[in-house]
């Protein structure tokens, strides 16, 4: 882990950060639901999938190039803001 962190470094996690907001902004204008909670959604996913798959022990995390470790970020931000929508969303019908 101690390695990854290295490989990865203060540049790419603000990357990674990046990403994450961007990806939680444009899923808060296409579903018009809570901006804060998507943007969070989004930085959590970007930064989080990396780490996890170097916690796993996949190995294509640890020594990825830059440009694999955003494309992973874009990845968790998607996944997670997927799944905050799934976990949170409202049904498409309006209710009476």
């Amino acid at each position: 882990m101690e390695t990854f962190f290295e490989v990865v470094g203060w540049g790419a996690l603000t990357f990674l950060a990046i990403i994450g907001l961007v990806a939680g902004l444009i899923a808060s204008a296409v579903t018009g639901g809570n901006r804060a909670a998507y943007v969070i959604a989004g930085i959590l996913g970007a930064i989080a999938l990396p780490f996890v798959l170097a916690l796993l022990g996949v190995t294509a995390a640890i020594g990825a190039s830059l440009i694999a470790i955003l494309v992973m970020g874009i990845i968790g931000a998607v996944l997670l803001v997927v799944l905050f929508k799934a976990l949170t969303g409202r049904a498409d019908t309006p209710r009476r």
